[in-house]
């Protein structure tokens, strides 16, 4: 039974920094720049070679961190012509909403894959 248990808990523990690595992009939300792409680089870049659960799901993470980026950017040429923020709240509620369903589902064992992201990094 000993030789089972450093199993179970390096499976929660890939699960934790898992879900660590969605929810480190709600750093970003502190106001702290480009903090929503720091904190799942700092995790995937420490643990993606000891747990392959978290080099998957830090891929995922910084591929919609990245692409989210890219929409804002994108949205904040049209504030000008009033539209702009609009499409910054939007961007930002879809980001938070994701981030969240994310980490619950990697917490629970499960991949998740974010919807409107671009691969900028490939496994």
């Amino acid at each position: 039974m000993n030789n089972q248990e450093p199993i179970i808990e390096m499976d929660k523990q890939a699960r934790i920094w898992a879900s660590a690595c969605h929810l480190s992009a709600l750093i970003g939300l502190l106001g702290i720049p480009f903090g929503h792409i720091a904190g799942p680089l700092i995790i995937w870049l420490l643990k993606r070679n000891i747990y392959p659960f978290v080099k998957e799901q830090g891929i995922e993470a910084l591929n919609f961190q990245l692409s989210m980026t890219l929409y804002a950017l994108f949205a904040a040429l049209f504030i000008h012509i009033r539209i702009g923020m609009f499409l910054l709240f939007i961007i930002a509620f879809i980001n938070a909403i994701c981030i969240i369903f994310a980490s619950l589902r990697s917490y629970q064992g499960g991949s998740f894959s974010y919807p409107f992201k671009i691969r900028f990094i490939k496994s």
